[in-house]
């Protein structure tokens, strides 16, 4: 039984570029790597700590939001029977304490590959379960659509 492949390494002889083909990354990044390397030794194998701006939100307060948006407000008690950004934004201000801007919440669901119109636990059934029975031209004098012919 043979086991995993085996990398080329440097001290093999291996290529920067070949490595970085094979690991998927830019030589560049195998550069970097190596110098790091050379100055700290297998530290540099790990991401070192970056600069910028710390996480807004907390990964439990975005589950929050994607977890509120999975469920069907009247399991919530609310008095409608779909989600809206507007109203999902509210619901998770008001219930959940979390401000959290409308334009936040539409990206943390596309980060999910969560979208508004293809969920259907966010549309679910319409609110009146006979509109189907209901529904009526919006005008008396529109015409009716043409059936197709057999």
């Amino acid at each position: 039984m043979s086991g995993p492949p085996s990398f080329p390494t440097l001290a093999d002889g291996g290529k920067p570029a070949h490595i970085a083909r094979r690991l998927g990354v830019t030589r560049i990044t195998v550069y970097g790597r190596l110098r790091r390397f050379n100055r700290v030794g297998l530290r540099a194998l790990h991401d070192a700590a970056r600069s910028g701006r710390p996480a807004t939100y907390t990964p439990d307060e975005k589950a929050e939001v994607i977890a509120a948006a999975l469920t069907k407000p009247a399991d919530l008690g609310l008095p409608f029977g779909c989600w809206t950004l507007d109203r999902l934004v509210a619901y998770v201000a008001e219930a959940k304490g979390l401000a959290i801007k409308r334009s936040r919440v539409d990206e943390l669901l596309q980060a999910e590959r969560l979208r508004w119109r293809t969920q259907e636990t966010w549309f679910g059934s319409r609110v009146d379960p006979e509109f189907a029975q209901k529904k009526r031209r919006s005008k008396p004098f529109t015409p009716s659509r043409p059936t197709a012919r057999s």
